[in-house]
C-alpha cells in the first residue's frame, strides 16, 4: 500500500491568474480571432482537428486539477467531473465520510457553499466547481464555433455532441446556483451564459443570465441534439449518441417540471440504445467501474495513460472504492451509507450488500477477484462502508485498478425518471417502478413497502439506486427536501447536527471570488446570499 501524504505541496504563484469563464471562452491562440465562417471552413478542410476538439470536451472531464490548477492549487479532489458528484454527495444525507484528514471531500458548517473565496479550504471548492463546468462549456464553444450547421455529416455529429454536453453543464450549474425551476422562480438569476462567438466585451462584461434563459438554451441545445444525432454511431460510450441525449433531456424535463416529457424521452433513450438493467446476479458483485456494462449509455473513458490514473491516488477509485487498496480509501477516507438508510432497505433487496452491515458483512464481499481485499477491508473495521463500487480490472491494487470509468447515464435512472414522470401525469408510475425493482433488486418488493407517498418511493429508490453516482444532490434541490443527518448513527459528531430546511435558502451556492473579480457583469451585490448555518 502506498505511503499517501495529505498535504500536497500547494503552489501560489506571485500574482494569481484568476481566469474566470468569461476569461477563457474564446479566445485564440496568440490572440488571434476568427470569423464562425473561418472556424467552420477550417474544421471543413482539416478533420483531424474537428475531432480533435470533439475529444478536447471529453477529456476536459477527467483532466487533472483543472477546477484549481490554473489558481496555482493543486488538490487531491480535484480530478475532473467525478470529483464534483463526489463533493455535491457529500453534501446531502446518506453519503458519509470519516471526520479525518484523508478525507478530501468531508466539510464543517456548510462552508462548501457558503465561502466563495480562494483563502480557505472549503472556499476552494466552489472555484473548483465553477471553473470545471465553464472549461468544459469552452471545449463545447470551440466546436460549436467551427462547426457548420448545414453540414450533413460530420460536423453536425460534432455539433451535437457539444451542445448536448454544453446543455449538461448548464443543467448541472442551474441545480446549485439558483432554486428549482417554477414559475414562481424562472424570473431569477442563475449563472452567466457563455456561448460561441461572443465578442471579448460581452465576455467580460457577462451578467447572471435568468433560470428561464439558462433553460430556454439548455432545450435549444438539447433539441437540436436529439434531432441531429440520428444515424450517428460513436467510437465508444465516452460520446454522446442519440440515445444519450435523449437521457440528457429527460433529465432536463424531469428538473423543469415536464412530466409527461421526461418519461417519454427516458423511454426513448432506453428504446434507442438497448441498455438494460443489471439483472438480480450482476447487482450482487462489485461494479460500477467499466462503460462496457449492457445498463451503461454514456461514461467518463479511463484509461491508464490518463494523468489522474497515474497519480495513483487522484482519481475516483482513490476515494470511493473500498477495493483500490492504493488509494485513500485503503487508509481509512472510505464512504458509508447513512445507517437509517441502509436500515430500510429489506433484507430481500440484493442492493443490501452493496454496503457492510453493523456485523461488516456481505456477500460482496467474496465475489471472485475482490475477495482479495477482503481481510484489509475488515480491517477498517467500518459498519455501512461500501463495496458498490469495484475496480477497473477487477483487482485491488495498481494502475489498473485505478483505470475505471466514471458512469454519467445508465439504465436504471432512466427507469427511475420514467416511473417519476409517468406518476406525476397520470400514468403508471407504480406499475414501472414495481416492474423494475422486484425484476432486478428485489423479488419480495411492494411500492407500499415504506409506506410513503408514490414520490417519496421514486426518490428512496432513487437514493439507494444512485447513491454515490452524483445524483444526490440534484434530487434535494429539485424536491425540496429537507436534509436529516440526525437520525443516523455513523454521522460523524462534526456534521451530525447538521439537520437542514430546504427553506432555509442555504442550498444555493455562491459565485466564486473569481468570477466576481474579473467578470464585470456580476458584483458581490449580485451574489447568492451568505446564510449562516
Amino acid at each position: 500500500m502506498k505511503t499517501i501524504n495529505k498535504y500536497v505541496s500547494i503552489l501560489l504563484v506571485a500574482a494569481l491568474s484568476l481566469s474566470a469563464c468569461s476569461d477563457w471562452m474564446n479566445a485564440e491562440p496568440e490572440g488571434a480571432t476568427k470569423t464562425a465562417d473561418q472556424k467552420a471552413d477550417a474544421s471543413a478542410q482539416n478533420p483531424a482537428a474537428a475531432a480533435a476538439d470533439i475529444s478536447a470536451i471529453y477529456a476536459q472531464f477527467i483532466q487533472l486539477y483543472a477546477g484549481l490548477g490554473d489558481l496555482g492549487f493543486e488538490r487531491h479532489s480535484d480530478f475532473g467531473y467525478a470529483a464534483i458528484c463526489l463533493f455535491t454527495e457529500s453534501q446531502g444525507q446518506d453519503f458519509v465520510g470519516p471526520n479525518i484528514g484523508y478525507n478530501w471531500f468531508g466539510f464543517s458548517d456548510w462552508q462548501a457553499i457558503r465561502d466563495n473565496t480562494l483563502t480557505t479550504t472549503d472556499g476552494l471548492i466552489s472555484h473548483l466547481v465553477w471553473n470545471e463546468y465553464y472549461k468544459i462549456i469552452r471545449a463545447c464553444n470551440t466546436v460549436i464555433e467551427g462547426a457548420d450547421r448545414k453540414d450533413p455529416g460530420a460536423q453536425r455529429h460534432n455539433l451535437s455532441q457539444a451542445l448536448a454536453v454544453r446543455a449538461f453543464c448548464y443543467l448541472q450549474l442551474s441545480q446549485l446556483y439558483q432554486k428549482p425551476y417554477s414559475d414562481a422562480t424562472k424570473s431569477l438569476p442563475c449563472v452567466p451564459i457563455v456561448k460561441e462567438n461572443m465578442t471579448p466585451e460581452q465576455q467580460e462584461s457577462n451578467p447572471r443570465a435568468s433560470l428561464e434563459d439558462v433553460f430556454k438554451l439548455i432545450f435549444e441545445d438539447l433539441d437540436y441534439a436529439c434531432d441531429s444525432l440520428e444515424g450517428f454511431v460513436r467510437v465508444d460510450k465516452g460520446y454522446v449518441d442519440q440515445a444519450v441525449a435523449f437521457g440528457l433531456r429527460a433529465r432536463a424535463n424531469l428538473i423543469k417540471g415536464e412530466w409527461a416529457a421526461a418519461a417519454a424521452d427516458a423511454d426513448k433513450a432506453l428504446q434507442l440504445s438497448g441498455a438494460t438493467p443489471l439483472s438480480l446476479d450482476e447487482a450482487a458483485k462489485p461494479g460500477f467501474a467499466s462503460a462496457k456494462a449492457h445498463n451503461v449509455l454514456w461514461a467518463n473513458i479511463i484509461v491508464e495513460t490518463n494523468d489522474i490514473v497515474q497519480t495513483g491516488i487522484v482519481n475516483w477509485p482513490s476515494h470511493l472504492s473500498s477495493f483500490y487498496g492504493d488509494g485513500y480509501t485503503g487508509v481509512g477516507a472510505t464512504r458509508w451509507i447513512a445507517s437509517a438508510l441502509f436500515d430500510e432497505i429489506a433484507d430481500s433487496d440484493v442492493r443490501k450488500g452493496w454496503w457492510l452491515n453493523e456485523d461488516l458483512e456481505s456477500p460482496l464481499l467474496d465475489v471472485e477477484g475482490y475477495n482479495a481485499l477482503k481481510e484489509a477491508i475488515l480491517a477498517l473495521e467500518t459498519p455501512y462502508q461500501n463495496v458498490k463500487f469495484g475496480t477497473g480490472d477487477g483487482t485491488v491494487t495498481g494502475l489498473g485498478a485505478a483505470a475505471a470509468d466514471w458512469i454519467l447515464m445508465r439504465a436504471e435512472e432512466l427507469i427511475l425518471i420514467k416511473a417519476e414522470g409517468l406518476a406525476k401525469s397520470g400514468g403508471d408510475g407504480a406499475g414501472t417502478l414495481t416492474q423494475f425493482v422486484q425484476a432486478n433488486r428485489d423479488p419480495s418488493y411492494s411500492v407500499a413497502q415504506h409506506g410513503l407517498s408514490l414520490e417519496d418511493e421514486i426518490w428512496w429508490q432513487r437514493r439507494v439506486e444512485l447513491w454515490g453516482e452524483g445524483f444526490a444532490w440534484g434530487d434535494i434541490v429539485r424536491l425540496n427536501k429537507d436534509i436529516t443527518r440526525t437520525t443516523s448513527s455513523n454521522w460523524p459528531d462534526a456534521w451530525a447536527k447538521q439537520d437542514v430546511k430546504a427553506s432555509s435558502g442555504i442550498y444555493l451556492w455562491r459565485i466564486p471570488q473569481s468570477e466576481i473579480e474579473t467578470n464585470k457583469g456580476i458584483s458581490e451585490a449580485d451574489n447568492n446570499p451568505f446564510v449562516s448555518f
